[in-house]
């Protein structure tokens, strides 16, 4: 696959500064009740170990896997389930980490899924938020940046099963 052209989009800097503050948001409601964080596989990884390692209170850490993307740039709107959780939810309050929002659909889809677990509460926390591609109506509780449409790679986020492992989140300003 030959280089895509990147345009930095989000430093380092900036990423880890609000991490940390999403962390102390996180905090705060972890002092109230405890929290199970689930990760959603695959491009969330890097956000989510570095949310938790943000935070001082001690959670509960679950996977969950999903596909909407393909080898594509823009979300199939097909959401396929590839990992499930490996413990119960019920009666827990959690909290649904995710690289990025785009259409929507993927957050809804889970939402769903996981409130059919009867969890006593479902929060939503998101690294990145592109509010005019959203498809539906959807609010997030937390929200590290909000982009435009275009397509971004880094931080846990690629292409094609690659660019995971660039430190800032970068516009792809072409794909040649």
């Amino acid at each position: 696959m030959p280089p895509l052209k990147l345009q930095k989009l989000i430093d380092e800097k900036k990423i880890a500064a609000r991490v940390k503050e999403l962390g102390a948001e996180l905090d705060k409601l972890a002092s109230r009740t405890p929290l199970v964080l689930i990760c959603v596989l695959k491009g969330s990884f890097m956000f989510f170990s570095d949310l938790i390692r943000a935070m001082e209170t001690d959670v509960h850490c679950e996977f969950l896997g999903v596909s909407s993307y393909g080898d594509e740039t823009k979300s199939s709107g097909e959401i396929k389930l590839t990992l499930d959780l490996t413990n119960s939810i019920h009666g827990k309050t959690v909290v649904l980490v995710e690289d990025i929002v785009d259409t929507g659909l993927t957050m809804a889809y889970l939402k769903n899924l996981l409130a059919a677990r009867g969890p006593k509460k479902i929060l939503t926390c998101a690294l990145l938020l592109k509010p005019e591609a959203l498809k539906i109506k959807l609010k997030l509780d937390h929200v590290g940046f909000e982009i435009g449409k275009e397509f971004v790679v880094g931080y846990g986020l690629d292409y094609q099963g690659y660019y995971r492992n660039l430190p800032y989140v970068a516009q792809v300003t072409s794909l040649n």
